[in-house]
């Protein structure tokens, strides 16, 4: 079991700081991986990630970086001086090139985002993306951004499997969001699935924000994530 709860990522996304920094310490016992995202960190730049790190625990920073490669590599060499351990960017092979270029510390990986989890096809249809079943263009996506040397991958759920059967991406690591209990709403998010549901596609890592900062007691609904992910295991 504790193998299962080192897969859980908490996402930091509460409007307030210190409700995230609270939302660390009651969960400190429980959870060894944290995420924070591009709301939490312009808020509270760098200090949230120091102090997260110096609880020693897991920092997961989900910037979805896209720039130049200039821009990419000196801000990814800079973001790596914070003993970052998950760095996600664009999942366009150049700018996974130039992140790989331009990290110091290797042990940071690099990840890089498909199409996000709020998205379906009617929506890349508005962004003039090519026809075809999203799941097949996300594996599409994601076999691009391995070749030019990603760490990793951010998809759905729903795609972790169609992603995982490529045998030569076995050692990769995917990270999935849009993770919701059969009791609770979907919320922005259009492809979910449960915490059971996502590791048994191949998913490394499941990632759960607001079912958790949003509940009256947080360290219940965690107890609740990690009993359906024992069903992965049986």
């Amino acid at each position: 079991m504790n193998n299962l709860k080192k897969k859980l990522i908490v996402a930091l996304d509460a409007k307030e700081i210190n409700q995230n920094k609270n939302l660390v310490s009651s969960l400190k016992n429980q959870v060894s991986f944290f995420k924070i995202g591009l709301r939490t960190f312009v808020i509270n730049g760098f200090s949230l990630v120091d102090e997260i790190k110096q609880k020693g625990k897991k920092v997961f920073l989900d910037l979805k970086l896209y720039d130049i490669k200039s821009t990419i590599q000196e801000t990814v060499a800079r973001i790596s001086e914070h003993k970052i351990d998950f760095l996600t960017v664009n999942g366009d092979p150049s700018v996974v090139e130039a992140a790989l270029i331009g990290r110091k510390d290797e042990k940071m990986k690099i990840l890089a985002v498909t199409f996000l989890t709020n998205h379906n096809r009617s929506d890349l249809d508005l962004s003039l993306i090519k026809t075809g079943n999203l799941n097949e263009l996300v594996a599409e996506r994601a076999n691009n951004a391995f070749m030019a040397g990603a760490d990793g991958i951010i998809c759905s759920p729903l795609e972790a499997n169609l992603i995982r059967s490529k045998n030569q991406f076995t050692n990769k690591i995917i990270v999935t969001p849009g993770i919701r209990l059969n009791n609770s709403v979907n919320e922005d998010q259009k492809r979910v699935s449960t915490p059971s549901e996502a590791l048994k596609a191949g998913a490394d890592y499941i990632v759960v924000g607001r079912p958790i900062w949003n509940a009256k007691n947080p360290i219940l609904v965690v107890n609740d994530i990690f009993d359906d992910m024992r069903k992965y295991v049986h």
